[in-house]
């Protein structure tokens, strides 16, 4: 699958996602896009989306749309929390329809 971070996400989670091609908001210039236009942006490259934005779930409506959302609930954005729900993004990418927004982690 082709993932991408989200700009508030550090590069090294993508490591950790072995199996997948990982991009960075920043590698495909789209910082600074709201939401929805970097869903937009997205779309046609991107299979996944994660962010750890919980406010994206409630704002943006994927109808239409074939990128799917994980959103990510970690103590923190910084690799040492993140890195505990690492096995569940990848069990959770396995199955995960487009369109489809996840929530992982408490």
């Amino acid at each position: 699958m082709i993932l991408l971070l989200d700009e508030c996400l550090p590069v090294r989670l993508g490591r950790l996602l072995n199996g997948h091609d990982v991009r960075t908001v920043r590698q495909m210039n789209w910082l600074g896009l709201s939401n929805g236009k970097l869903l937009a942006a997205a779309d046609p490259h991107i299979d996944a989306f994660i962010t750890v934005d919980k406010n994206l779930v409630h704002q943006q409506t994927l109808i239409g749309l074939r990128v799917a959302v994980i959103v990510l609930r970690a103590r923190s954005n910084k690799i040492e929390d993140l890195s505990a729900l690492v096995e569940s993004i990848l069990d959770a990418l396995g199955g995960i329809k487009p369109g489809q927004i996840l929530i992982i982690g408490s």
